[in-house]
């Protein structure tokens, strides 16, 4: 029987111990998981290798989040967008989802809450 291939992740979050402990986190559960806390190196990433999954902080210094998912949905119109954010507001939501995005999380999150996202967006997946 052939082995299914693992869903890719990218992670981009100002905050390194986001993108640590979800990397971890994410690793165990099987998935192929790539992070940056650079979101201008972040951009580059995407712009040349699609990932089934992008999950995004908003608010970060250079690119900000609605800028970088908005390039990630240009680029690659299938990768499933969750939006996780300290700065959770209807309006920043609202804008997201009108942009395309998958689901909106607002920190501080549980591992449960960003797990089922995840799955959820899995089988969104093209």
């Amino acid at each position: 029987m052939e082995k299914e291939r693992k869903t890719s992740i990218f992670i981009l979050d100002d905050e390194p111990i986001v993108c640590k402990r979800l990397k971890a986190s994410l690793d165990r559960k099987g998935y192929e998981v790539q992070t940056s806390c650079d979101s201008v190196k972040a951009l580059e990433i995407v712009t040349h290798t699609p990932f089934d999954i992008v999950i995004t902080d908003l608010k970060m210094e250079g690119i900000d989040g609605m800028q970088f998912f908005t390039e990630v949905k240009k680029q690659h119109p299938d990768t499933q967008v969750i939006v996780i954010t300290g700065f959770a507001t209807l309006e920043t939501a609202k804008e997201s989802f009108k942009k395309g995005v998958f689901d909106f999380l607002a920190k501080p999150f549980k591992l449960g809450e960003i797990f089922a996202v995840i799955e959820r967006a899995e089988n969104n997946i093209k």
